[in-house]
């Protein structure tokens, strides 16, 4: 496992733009809040930022080997990790479709580290209070201060290629909690473009979250649904949820153990349908079981909101 983890170079994170050394974000947003509404104005943003976020799901990033993730009665649609040994990923009456790796590499753990000290660099575009129930945001840098109380539905629209970046605790301190709280994609804006980076826990519950989360501390996730991946500096615990990871689990380009299926692009792995008639490297072939595809449209449909250094 320790040879499959450190292939793992955290590789999703985002449509920043990275050169040696530091990561550009060039985004053209500022916005006021009209009507509920952040109507995008022409302005620049640029912000230092790491590499690589890999083709984790889950991922329990705690320092000295104190990782841990703990699911209960839920599915991770991807890849899980930890910094912990192995016994330290528990599953009780849950699926993961993608690989375990603990612990992973240091490099991980390193990458990881970059990303969220990057993003805590990245300046804001508009400083938010309140629950967030029924406003409206086009792309673009959103603080709060300190902790986030949401409920309610918050939609972000905007083009497929537009991202949202969510700072909570800028302050120093702050958590995010979620309540009955659920995000709505419109105007074909694209999960996996949307961020949430948080200065101390993370907490849902009920709640039909999008978006990634990188937490300064742990990640707790009770029912509802979960569409993104959750990164944390502590445990991961999920209690009766539905994550789906962006890289879209085992079969979209993570190591060695992927089947690409019909359709996803070049991605190093075996083709479904090839029909290069071995047996032992196509799977849905001569009466196999085919291949997991991936998500729709390949990798390129599905950008992360955090930089990606090959």
């Amino acid at each position: 496992m320790n040879t499959l983890g450190n292939n793992y170079n955290l590789r999703r994170l985002t449509k920043l733009a990275i050169s040696a050394g530091s990561i550009c974000l060039a985004l053209a947003f500022g916005f006021s809040l009209t009507g509920g509404v952040a109507l995008a104005a022409p302005s620049a943003v640029t912000a230092s930022k790491p590499a690589s976020a890999s083709n984790f799901a889950v991922l329990s990033a705690a320092p000295d080997a104190l990782g841990a993730v703990t699911l209960t009665g839920s599915t991770v649609n991807g890849d899980v990790g930890s910094s912990g040994p192995m016994a330290s990923v528990v599953q009780t009456g849950s699926t993961i479709t993608g690989a375990v790796i603990a612990p992973v590499s240091a490099q991980v753990l390193a990458d990881f580290n970059r990303a969220y000290d990057a993003l805590a660099l990245v300046p804001c575009d508009e400083t938010l209070t309140g629950t967030l129930a029924g406003i409206t945001l086009a792309p673009g840098v959103y603080c709060f201060d300190a902790a986030a109380t949401l409920t309610g539905v918050l939609t972000l629209k905007g083009p497929a290629n537009g991202i949202w970046i969510f700072k909570v605790g800028t302050s120093g301190t702050g958590a995010l909690t979620g309540t009955n709280f659920s995000v709505v994609m419109a105007g074909g804006g694209q999960p996996c473009n949307v961020t949430w980076w948080v200065a101390q826990a993370a907490t849902l519950t009920d709640s039909n979250f999008v978006g990634t989360i990188l937490a300064g501390a742990a990640i707790t996730i009770t029912r509802g649904t979960f569409y993104g991946d959750a990164f944390a500096k502590a445990a991961v615990t999920m209690t009766g949820t539905t994550l789906t990871g962006c890289a879209g689990g085992k079969g979209n380009g993570g190591g060695s153990k992927c089947n690409q299926g019909v359709g996803n692009g070049s991605e190093n792995c075996d083709p479904g349908n090839s029909n290069q008639g071995d047996e032992n490297r196509s799977n849905d072939e001569k009466g196999g079981t085919p291949g997991d595809p991936g998500r729709k449209g390949g990798n390129s449909q599905v950008r992360h909101a955090l930089p990606s250094i090959e």
